[in-house]
């Protein structure tokens, strides 16, 4: 069975004032058993202009995320599956990856 790993990113500016909220996909995986309470590593976020991209930059940490939540739609055909990460925050002016990775 193929899960997606999503995450809700809200994009905030420098008042802490909400900008956005993005649903990002990091990929699906196939055949892993996710439980809440298990840990995913990944890339760090960051922000692209307004759009929320891996932040690849050398000396960037990778990120440990928790699974909080996991969605079975049994409404579509095949079944869908979504393993929600803890969520996170960007502020605009600080999580900026710039125009190259």
């Amino acid at each position: 069975m193929k899960c997606s790993i999503c995450q809700w990113v809200k994009i905030v500016d420098m008042n802490n004032e909400a900008m956005t909220e993005q649903l990002f996909v990091h990929g699906e995986i196939e055949g892993a058993a996710l439980t809440v309470g298990a840990s995913v590593v990944t890339h760090s976020l960051g922000l692209k202009k307004f759009e929320v991209v891996y932040d690849k930059r050398e000396g960037i940490e990778t990120a440990r995320f928790k699974v909080v939540d996991i969605e079975v739609d049994m409404l579509q055909h095949p079944f869908t599956t979504r393993a929600y990460l803890e969520p996170q925050v960007l502020i605009i002016g600080q999580h900026d990856v710039g125009e190259t990775e």
